[in-house]
């Protein structure tokens, strides 16, 4: 029996580069998985929020990284802006993962469930006891339409006086806190990965990104709580 529930949260996932995983080609890229955590009670104005800022700027298309460009740059700016106005009622969290060092054969040479193991590394540092948690993801297509499930099920069964209700997959394009999730990924993911973009505008986002954060986009350390950045390693040290 779970014990009681003093909060709930909501957590939207999404991920970047998740074809090094199947790619035979050696690209020296970090797979980055990404999430969006927020008190469950802050998601409709969170949301409201969002829609004024698109009555704004008149940008009502998916929010996604890929999408940023100096037509949209105050828009972007001011999603970041909004992010930080909500404290520690909104947060961040990716893991970026190195496939030349992951051993498959510990995940029974099958890349999906190695994939879904690195889901759970992500997600379980920041559940804590006597919370509940509802995980949402982008649709993925699996071979083992169970993943989802089993992912829940571990996480809900390591975390004992924590309680997770959900993990569900959803489509982006419907969920504009999963598209939030593309976006802030996206920026980390092009510091991580050392991407050298041309696109102004993401320039600019990455550099008011970091203003806020009063530091460059780098791995944090593990008890960074607003955008936190986990670079695993799996050939140990430090």
């Amino acid at each position: 029996m779970k014990a009681s529930v003093d909060m709930k949260f909501n957590v939207y996932c999404d991920e970047t580069l998740p074809d090094l995983f199947t790619t035979t080609k050696p690209i020296d890229k970090r797979l980055m998985i990404g999430s969006l955590w927020i008190e469950a009670e802050s998601k409709e104005s969170i949301k409201t929020h969002i829609k004024e800022l698109r009555q704004k700027y008149n940008c009502w298309g998916e929010i996604k990284w890929t999408k940023v460009s100096p037509s949209q740059e105050a828009f972007y700016l001011d999603l970041i802006d909004l992010f930080f106005s909500f404290g520690m009622q909104m947060r961040f969290r990716c893991i970026g993962v190195d496939p030349k060092q992951v051993n498959w054969a510990y995940h029974g040479n099958d890349k999906e469930l190695g994939f879904y193991k690195f889901y759970y590394f992500l997600l379980e540092k920041w559940i804590l006891d006597f919370n509940e948690y509802s995980i949402f993801c982008d649709v993925k297509v699996n071979r083992d339409l169970s993943r989802l499930n089993t992912l829940r099920d571990f996480l809900d069964r390591v975390n004992l006086n924590a309680y997770i209700e959900r993990v569900q997959a959803l489509p982006s394009r419907e969920v504009v806190l999963i598209q939030m999730t593309d976006f802030l990924l996206g920026a980390a993911s092009s510091q991580i990965n050392n991407i050298t973009h041309k696109n102004s505008a993401k320039i600019a986002v990455i550099e008011h990104l970091e203003k806020h954060l009063g530091h460059t986009i780098q791995p944090t350390v593990k008890n960074e709580d607003k955008f936190n950045v986990f670079n695993i390693r799996l050939d140990g040290g430090w």
